[in-house]
């Protein structure tokens, strides 16, 4: 999404005529829908609109204010974020218990990379709370003994912290679409398998069982379909014949924390973008691996070799 548009996100129990009281509101004051995406999960309903406010007969406050109360006649959580407001971006990292994905974002944000701030760190256990003191970044913990989360309190934290960009650094927890519909296309978690592949639990374990020669990790924008959110970036590795989980884990770990800092630094630059549940990289994504490294092409050719191509054009 362009920085000078508006985003306008609706969130609240379902019901009728909603669609139109929001949209009718824009439009009496000038406003331009540019997009318009709405979704039921759950009965839970989510309205996502970016909008053009250069030629609307209000100030930016004004809307806002106009907006708000409407969503508090209707019973809906309103976010409006104009083009100003995500000039400075702000992420909150969510953790278990692995450190080496908050390792590398927090060693990219200290080396300035990210062109964002880590506000907050939220994890449904305490584990690296030690970790982001060292780098002076609050520390919450929102889960119960078990490590069941506190979505409530987790909600409360990222508009406490006014938050833009949500990082699943190998967070062990399924977000409801309470929280997913709130921050659409800005969740990004990484998985350690090559999506659409072995998606859920024990990623690692799945390919060992299945006998896969390649594995691999994929980082992808979260929606309500468990690991069925749009790619941005993946990494693959060999799978050696003796490999057992804990091989596996070890050549994926790296590569976990290294496609996740690059969709993260994907999106924060602007160089990313979803629309039907794909992502599209700008004319400068070059400059990132989305996937294989560029060396890897002299072995994997894209067309036939070894005079097979002229055989198969010969019959056609």
């Amino acid at each position: 999404m362009t920085t000078d548009i508006t985003e306008i996100t609706v969130i609240g129990d379902d019901d009728t005529g909603l669609v139109a009281r929001v949209t009718s509101l824009l439009f009496e004051r000038g406003v331009n829908i540019e997009d318009l995406d709405q979704a039921v999960r759950d009965g839970v309903f989510r309205m996502y609109l970016a909008v053009d406010t250069s030629e609307m007969v209000c100030t930016e406050a004004t809307l806002r204010e106009d907006i708000q109360e409407l969503g508090d006649d209707l019973d809906l959580d309103v976010q409006v974020r104009f083009p100003a407001d995500r000039e400075t971006q702000r992420i909150a990292v969510l953790v278990t218990k692995e450190s080496h994905c908050l390792e590398a974002l927090f060693e990219a944000w200290a080396n300035d990379e990210l062109g964002a701030d880590i506000g907050v760190v939220v994890g449904n256990h305490d584990d690296l709370q030690p970790l982001a003191e060292h780098y002076d970044v609050p520390f919450h913990d929102i889960g119960d003994e078990g490590g069941q989360q506190n979505e409530d309190q987790l909600l409360e934290l990222l508009e406490e912290y006014d938050v833009d960009l949500i990082v699943l650094a190998r967070y062990m927890r399924i977000l409801s679409p309470n929280v997913v519909f709130r921050y659409e296309d800005r969740i990004i978690n990484v998985h350690p398998s090559l999506l659409p592949a072995f998606p859920g639990a024990e990623a690692y374990r799945q390919a060992v069982e299945e006998g896969v020669r390649v594995a691999g990790v994929t980082a992808h924008y979260v929606t309500t379909d468990l690991d069925q959110g749009p790619i941005i970036t993946q990494r693959a590795f060999d799978v050696p014949d003796d490999a057992d989980t804990a091989e596996m884990k070890r050549r994926g770990q790296p590569l976990e924390a290294d496609a996740l800092l690059e969709a993260v630094k994907l999106h924060l630059n602007g160089d990313v973008s979803v629309h039907r549940g794909r992502t599209t990289v700008r004319e400068n994504g070059a400059d990132y691996q989305l996937g294989l490294p560029e060396e890897a092409d002299e072995y994997t050719p894209d067309r036939p070799v070894d005079g097979i191509g002229d055989v198969v054009a010969k019959k056609q």
